[in-house]
């Protein structure tokens, strides 16, 4: 029986990747560094610490780990800030409305730092849906470690497989699966280069998920 449902954020309730893409290679200019699109691709579903670790290794940056995130989240929040059509994705206020009117408890479990969820969900006003938020930073793994998902599992006091877990990326589906929970796959426009081979069900729209149909589901 459905009682969970476990949301990511980015590119599944909003697309912040653009703000993101431009934060990032703001700062990789900032920087002199030079990252391809192949490898900022394999950052998908990673928390900003564990990127900024893999990126000051390969490229020897002086800067601590912990300057460079906060350069990277100043950027972010600055562009955030003036970006007035960010918006949620098509269809998922109304399934996360229709969700909480049947009672499932709802968790986000997303690789965003607490400051950025918490900044999505007040200009959102998400608060009220959720009763939990686990954010990747908490983690010294990021996705597609099952990490995040094994904590929203915990927190939600049911068994796995009385969960759901939406996701748009490759590494978080391997990390629902990981957690043994079952996946369904979000390929949506939004989503670039993504493998959803692993994901339970994989949809393309929210118009195709409803509380019934997931609920049949497990």
């Amino acid at each position: 029986m459905l009682k969970t449902v476990i949301f990511d954020m980015d590119g599944v309730i909003v697309d912040t990747e653009p703000v993101h893409h431009f934060a990032y290679h703001q700062l990789f200019d900032q920087l002199g560094i030079t990252v391809t699109p192949e490898v900022y691709a394999s950052f998908t579903g990673n928390s900003t610490k564990n990127i900024f670790q893999k990126l000051k290794t390969q490229f020897e940056l002086p800067q601590s780990v912990e300057e460079l995130v906060q350069a990277k989240r100043d950027l972010f929040n600055a562009a955030f800030d003036h970006k007035e059509d960010l918006t949620l994705l098509d269809g998922v206020e109304r399934l996360i409305k229709e969700l909480k009117a049947h009672d499932i408890q709802l968790i986000l479990a997303s690789s965003s730092a607490k400051v950025t969820i918490h900044r999505v969900f007040n200009r959102f006003a998400l608060f009220p849906y959720f009763a939990h938020i686990v954010s990747g930073e908490d983690f010294p793994q990021s996705k597609p470690h099952p990490a995040i998902f094994l904590e929203a599992v915990r927190l939600s006091q049911h068994q796995a497989q009385e969960c759901i877990v939406i996701e748009d990326s490759t590494n978080g589906i391997a990390a629902a699966k990981g957690a043994d929970v079952f996946c369904i796959g979000y390929d949506s426009f939004h989503s670039k280069n993504q493998d959803y081979s692993r994901a339970d069900w994989v949809v393309k729209h929210f118009d195709e998920l409803s509380f019934e149909a997931m609920a049949a589901r497990v």
